[in-house]
This record gives structure tokens, C-alpha cells and sequence, in this order.
């Protein structure tokens, strides 16, 4: 249910098709314009220097252990989608899930472009494999479990540093009681074998990997989440809603 009273829609303004055009026109030029930026943002991520990755990073999945190499599944890049889900959760983040709920269709596009997909969690093996059954989820999804894995990118923090308010979260410090956080990481392999750490974004540089909430952004109420506790309050998991 919306919080947006009808009165504030329905009196907004209503004008002729030629007065809307000319309106709509002028948006277009901004859109064009944020798009050209966009570009240059991007190909501005891309000549971000590199780190190699040092440790060697092995995980759970549904065939035993896998390497973060591995991972690469025979292409040269690969990106990671570190998915909230603590050890002792029975379930993983419903804010996470609605990301997640992206995924399946998209794997073999970015196959295709030499990129392989998968998400990590802390949690055990079992558990992700019972919310992926749940959700019909089928991209590949790994424990980290007994590794150092989420911390060394960000998204997981221990007691000590929740404690000590000195949990790192996107480049800076944060003063937050949450043991998880979401990003998305994205790793080189060279030919030679080498593995590199090429990008990482988290909190808000998630938005655009959303599918819904772009369309959300289009539509008139947007995402409609000003005056809820949170402003993600309003998700579920998607067999959740009207439950």
C-alpha cells in the first residue's frame, strides 16, 4: 500500500500533448546527458589500477571445494555478488534476495562476454542450497564459511570491530551494529594464473545491479519508500508478499 496520498497524485499537473512533449523533450536532454557521463564513469572504473590477490581463497559448494580460481570456470573475469547471510541465519537477506531475484536470467549473457557470476555467504552450504531450492534460484552460490573471505572485502565484520566502531565499509568507517553488509566485487585471472581485485562497490553503487528499482525509478510513485522505518522496509522475499 502506497503512503503517497491520491490528492497528491491526482493533482499533479495535467497539460496538453504538445505542452507534455516539449516537457518531456527537455528531461531527454538531461537523460542524454547523465547517460554520456555514465560512459565516462565507466570507462573511468575500467582503468582502475589492479591488486593481486594473495590468499588463497577456498570455498563450499555443490560439488566440494572450490577455489576462488575455480571460480573462474575457464573465463578471465568474474564477479561476485556478496550476498548477506550470517552462519547461525536460517535465511538470507530478504534486501539481498530481491537483488538475487536478478540473477538467473542474466548468467548466460555474461558467459557469453568471457565473465563468469556467482554469490558468496558465510553461511553453510546447507542453507544457501535450501533458500536457493525455496527460490528456484539456479547461479552458483558458495559458502566462505571458515575463511577470511568477507572480511578482507568489507562485507563482513567481527565482533571486535563492531565493538570498537571500527567496522570498514565502503572506504570509510561506519559506526554500524550489522555483522553483514552487501557488495559486489570483480576479479582478473591472467593467463599466467594471477588473480587480481579490479573493483568493489557497496551501499548505494548496488542500485543500478537492480532491475526492479530502475523500473521503479520510472514509474510516477518511484520507489515510494519516504516515511517507512527503513527504505527498504517494504521487501520480502518474493513468496512472501501479501503472506
Amino acid at each position: 500500500m502506497s503512503d503517497i496520498p491520491e490528492t497528491a497524485m491526482t493533482a499533479h499537473p495535467i497539460v496538453s500533448h504538445t505542452e507534455w512533449t516539449a516537457a518531456r523533450r527537455q528531461l531527454l536532454a538531461r537523460e542524454k546527458e547523465f547517460t554520456r557521463l555514465r560512459d565516462q564513469l565507466s570507462r573511468q572504473r575500467r582503468e582502475l589500477p589492479w591488486e593481486p590477490v594473495e590468499q588463497p581463497y577456498v570455498f563450499e559448494g555443490e560439488a566440494g571445494k572450490v577455489s576462488l580460481a575455480e571460480l573462474f570456470a575457464g573465463r578471465s573475469q568474474l564477479v561476485v555478488y556478496h550476498f548477506m547471510f550470517a552462519p547461525e541465519w536460517e535465511l538470507g537477506c530478504k534486501s539481498c534476495s530481491f537483488w538475487a531475484d536478478n540473477f538467473n536470467g542474466i548468467v548466460p549473457h555474461l558467459n557469453a562476454r568471457d565473465v563468469s557470476f556467482a554469490a558468496i555467504s558465510r553461511a553453510p552450504l546447507a542453507k544457501l542450497q535450501a533458500q536457493a531450492r525455496r527460490l528456484g534460484w539456479t547461479f552458483k552460490w558458495v559458502s566462505s564459511a571458515g575463511t577470511g573471505f568477507n572480511y578482507d572485502y568489507q562485507v563482513s565484520f567481527t565482533p571486535e570491530a563492531l565493538a570498537g566502531g571500527q567496522a570498514i565499509y565502503n572506504y570509510e568507517g561506519r559506526n554500524t551494529g550489522m555483522q553483514e553488509l552487501p557488495g559486489i566485487s570483480v576479479f582478473f585471472k591472467g593467463d599466467d594464473g594471477r588473480i587480481y581485485h579490479t573493483y568493489s562497490c557497496y551501499g548505494r553503487g548496488l542500485d543500478m545491479l537492480n532491475t526492479a528499482y530502475n523500473y521503479l525509478d520510472l514509474v510516477p510513485k518511484g520507489r515510494d519508500e519516504d516515511g517507512l522505518s527503513s527504505p527498504m522496509a517494504w521487501v520480502r522475499l518474493r513468496d512472501a508478499y501479501g503472506a
